[in-house]
This record gives structure tokens, C-alpha cells and sequence, in this order.
């Protein structure tokens, strides 16, 4: 071959393909500076931008486009020869199954709700090379969580931001509602404030302070319905200290076992029981038994101090202060005035034992039905007058006899049984020389004449000569007012005697009292 031939075959063809791909991958070789000419319309092109485009995002992501474009692994666009290559293909096949995964729980869970989980944290493939585009980017994918509430703009010391007209002091309307808003998270958790924390709410001082207020509120009545139910006795519940009580006396052998409520009234819950045996021989527990349980809460007949602390036989220890020592005494005045109607002949319930606030007494009644209190009763014309006779015996026996007023006389507290009248609830009865204690009389015969009147008894007296058949006074007054106002009258003078000469206290022990037992 001459020397022409030679330097013909060494030099490059135009038409040539691409040398050596050592050559043109070597990073010291000489870059090739072949400049395509081309028209301005061209390089104004959309078609060619998009061209530029993908050349570029082909040369920096090469793994991407092996992945995305034909099949999974080739040996016409990809390196198959390396390791590394397969290795990085299947991480990212399975990245993207994980990712895909992930979002059906999501899905799955979160639901239609308007709070809900994500698992951004958890996903493989990277932000560039995931299936959504910017502009479907959901806010569950997102670190940020609309409703929770943004810390309000602090204030500084001086008391304004800004300068000029753009001046903000920490009175401004906007700033004061979204501090506001923001203070709702310190409410009790008992109290419901919803969404609206993390929302651009603006409340204002007012309605602040009265959701504040009604927040306490709410807070101390929950606290108030709990101490109530677990340290008072009210309806037909027991606190755990009276049940207590009745768990000793059950296990002492003196109740057999304890039925159930029979009775509710505004001061005492009144249970059945069946009698067990005595610890003494001279002391017999009747068959059946009739538990009242006096109330540890004072709401619901809030006057009943005014029957003790002006009777005489309990003034000296009688203390507003101290409401659990009240009631005790309020039990411990039952069983005494009980006692004393016993003695008299008296058909009323027999004592048999009180411990602190629960008094048991006999059962008037059978076979766990108590009797019918006499509004309940329907009485022919004989036993109707019958029983007026024995409740004018009955009142002027109390009166004289016990030296007693019942002071809560009425067909509630009075119960046939056995073809006569039985009194019971004496727990507020008081002596007649109380300074109420004629006013409370006037009450009874009032109410006994009311009664017997309307039941048909033409022999009932009204409730003037009533008063003056048990007291045994004369007062002769033409009409109501003038005979109330001799009765007061009477009063004060019987309560200026008591305060210059003083009063003899009565003994409990000339009563025969059964033993108080307390702990």
C-alpha cells in the first residue's frame, strides 16, 4: 500500500461512527467540539426543548431511566455484568412495592377521617423519584398538621412590635383572640374544645373568661359528683362506710341478711332485713327488721338543724360546723324519742340497736311488705272513725306522757297495720317547752283534722279544738290569726322563763334507752 493509501485509511472518516469507547470515555480525552448547525426556529422549539430535557435527565439518572424504560433487565440497555447494578435494580423495585404498601394502609386506616397517620418516615424511595408530582402532594404525606395549633406570636417586653403605623401592641384584637385559642389546651381534658384549636380562631376576652369560668365549673360539679358518690348516702346507695356498718352487723349474727330498700324519704333510706341473734340473752331481735340509714348530705332537708340546736337535750352539742356529728345526733334523737313512746304504750317501732348514723328497729309489717301508710289505705266509715279516736289518744299521750311534740304529724308518717294506727319517723319530734314547739303542734292537729275531715269522720274536731284538746291550754280565739298569735305569744313567754330560770335537762337514763354503740 503506497503513502497515500496509508494516511487515507489513518484519517477519521466524516461518516465514521464514534471511536474506541475507551476514548470517549476517558475524562483526559479531548472533548469532541462538533457544533450542530441549526435554524433559530429550531432552537425555538418545544419538541427540541423536551429533547434537551430528557438527554440531560437520562445523563444525570441513568438507573432511572433502565428501571422505567423497556424491560427489567436487558442486555441491549443495561450493564447486566455488574453486581452493583442488579443489586441497586431490585432495592429499588422493592422500594417502590414497599412505598406502594405503605399507602394502602394509609388509605386503609385514615379512612374519611379528618385526623389521621402517616408514614412518610417510613418510605424508601427518594422524594425525586416518587409517583406524585408537586401538585398532588397530599397533606397527610407532609410533616405539617393544620390542626394543631401554631405558638402564638410572642410579645416583648416593651409591649409592641413594629414601628409607625404598623405598630402591634399586646392589646391587639387579632393577637389577644389567637392567645385565646391557644390557652383552650389548658382546660380540664374533661372538657370538649374540638378542632377549632388548630384553626385561625380569634376569641375574644369575654368569651374566653366564660368558657374559663364555665370549665371550672364543670370541673369542681364532676369533683363534687364524685365525692358524693363515694362518701354519702343518697337514694337507695350506701356510701362505703355504711355499708361497712351493715357488713359488721351481718357478720356479728345480730341481722341474718339484709333484703333490700323498701322506703326513700328527704332525710333516711329505710332497708328490710331478717333479725338474727341477740349477743345478750335479756335483749330478743325481732324476726324482722327495718334498717334506716339516715342521709350524709344536708342538701336535701337543709333545716333540720333548728330542731335540734333549740331542744334542750342536745343544745350543748349541737355544731353547725361539723354536719356528720349532726346527723348522728339526728339518729341518736329518734331512738330516744321512740323509746320514750315505747314506754307509754305507744304503737310505734321497737329500738334495737343504733350505731352511729343507721338505727334498727323492729319491722312494722310481713313477710317484707311493709305496712300501708294510712293516705294508702282505703278504711270503711268504723275503721276510719276508729282510727281518728286513736290518733287524738295517741297525740295527747305524746304530748303528756313522753312530753313530746311530733312536729312531722300527717297520714305520710302514720301506718295501719293490725287494725290500728302506728307512728313512725319521730326523729324530729321536740319537747313542747321548744320555742317552736307549740307552733309545730298547731301544724300536727292542723293537718290530722284536715285529714280525718276529708275522710268522712263527722266527729273531727278543727284544728283549734284539736290544739286545745292535746295541749290542754284554752286559748279562745275567734279566727286563725288571732289563735297563731296567741300561740307565739305564748311561746316567747315560755322562752323568756327557760332563759331567767333555766331548765332542768332531762335524763336518757330514766328512759331506758338500749346501749349507743359507736366507734
Amino acid at each position: 500500500m503506497d503513502s497515500v493509501g496509508v494516511a487515507a485509511a489513518a484519517a477519521p472518516s466524516p461518516d465514521a461512527g464514534p471511536g474506541p469507547a475507551w476514548q470517549s470515555k476517558c475524562p483526559w480525552g479531548t472533548p469532541n467540539t462538533t457544533s450542530i448547525s441549526c435554524s433559530l426556529a429550531d432552537v425555538m422549539s418545544e419538541q427540541l426543548a423536551k429533547e434537551l430535557q430528557l438527554e440531560e435527565e437520562n445523563a444525570a439518572f441513568p438507573e432511572v431511566v433502565a428501571v422505567a424504560e423497556g424491560p427489567f433487565i436487558t442486555g441491549e440497555n443495561t450493564d447486566t455484568s455488574s453486581d452493583l447494578m442488579l443489586a441497586q435494580m431490585l432495592q429499588m423495585e422493592f422500594d417502590r412495592e414497599y412505598d406502594a404498601q405503605l399507602r394502602r394502609e394509609e388509605k386503609k386506616i385514615n379512612g374519611d377521617s379528618k385526623v389521621s397517620i402517616s408514614f412518610e418516615n417510613y418510605r424508601k424511595v427518594h422524594p425525586y423519584d416518587s409517583d406524585s408530582s408537586e401538585d398532588e402532594v397530599d397533606w397527610q404525606d407532609t410533616r405539617h398538621d393544620p390542626y394543631r395549633a401554631d405558638k402564638p406570636t410572642t410579645t416583648p417586653r416593651r409591649g409592641f412590635i413594629g414601628k409607625g403605623k404598623d405598630i402591634t401592641t399586646k392589646h391587639d384584637e387579632v393577637v389577644c383572640g389567637r392567645k385565646n385559642t391557644a390557652r383552650m389546651e389548658n382546660f380540664a381534658p374533661e372538657f370538649q374544645v374540638g378542632d377549632g384549636i388548630g384553626m385561625d380562631l380569634k376569641l375574644s376576652n369575654q368569651v374566653f373568661n366564660a368558657l374559663k369560668q364555665h370549665a371550672y365549673s364543670e370541673e369542681r360539679r364532676s369533683a363534687r359528683l364524685h365525692e358524693k358518690k363515694e362518701h354519702s348516702t343518697a337514694e337507695k346507695a350506701v356510701d362505703p362506710k355504711t355499708r361497712l356498718l351493715l357488713y359488721k352487723m351481718v357478720n356479728a349474727g345480730m341481722l341474718e341478711t339484709i333484703t333490700g330498700c323498701i322506703s326513700t324519704g328527704k332525710e333516711s333510706v329505710v332497708f328490710h332485713a331478717y333479725g338474727g341473734k341477740s349477743a345478750t340473752e335479756d335483749k330478743v331481735i325481732p324476726p324482722e327488721c327495718a334498717i334506716k340509714v339516715f342521709k350524709t348530705t344536708l342538701n336535701e332537708f337543709k333545716n333540720r338543724d333548728k330542731y335540734i340546736k333549740d331542744d334542750y337535750r342536745f343544745k350543748d352539742r349541737f355544731s353547725k360546723l361539723n354536719p356528720r356529728k349532726i346527723i348522728r345526733m339526728w339518729a341518736e334523737k329518734e331512738m330516744h324519742n321512740l323509746t320514750r313512746m315505747q314506754n307509754a304504750g305507744i304503737p310505734c317501732p321497737q329500738v334495737v340497736i343504733l350505731k352511729k348514723h343507721v338505727l334498727v328497729m323492729s319491722f312494722i309489717g310481713k313477710d317484707q311488705i311493709p305496712a300501708p301508710k294510712l293516705k294508702d289505705v282505703t278504711l270503711s266509715s268504723e275503721d276510719m272513725k276508729k282510727a281518728y279516736y286513736q290518733t287524738l289518744s295517741m297525740m295527747q299521750q305524746l304530748c303528756k306522757e313522753c312530753n313530746l311534740v311530733h312536729a312531722d304529724l300527717s297520714e305520710y308518717n302514720m301506718l295501719w297495720h293490725d287494725g290500728k294506727v302506728w307512728l313512725i319517723d319521730v326523729s324530729q319530734s321536740v319537747e313542747p317547752t321548744h320555742p317552736h314547739g307549740l307552733e309545730f303542734l298547731f301544724r300536727d292537729c292542723r293537718n290530722v283534722a284536715q285529714f280525718f275531715q276529708k275522710g268522712g269522720v263527722t266527729e273531727a274536731l278543727n284544728e283549734r279544738e284539736l290544739f286545745n284538746a292535746v295541749s290542754g291550754l284554752n286559748i279562745t280565739a275567734d279566727n286563725e290569726v288571732d289563735f297563731q298569735a296567741e300561740i307565739e305569744a305564748l311561746e316567747k313567754m315560755n322562752e323568756d322563763h327557760v332563759q331567767n330560770h333555766g331548765k332542768k335537762l332531762s335524763t336518757f337514763s330514766s328512759d331506758g334507752d338500749p346501749p349507743i354503740y359507736d366507734e
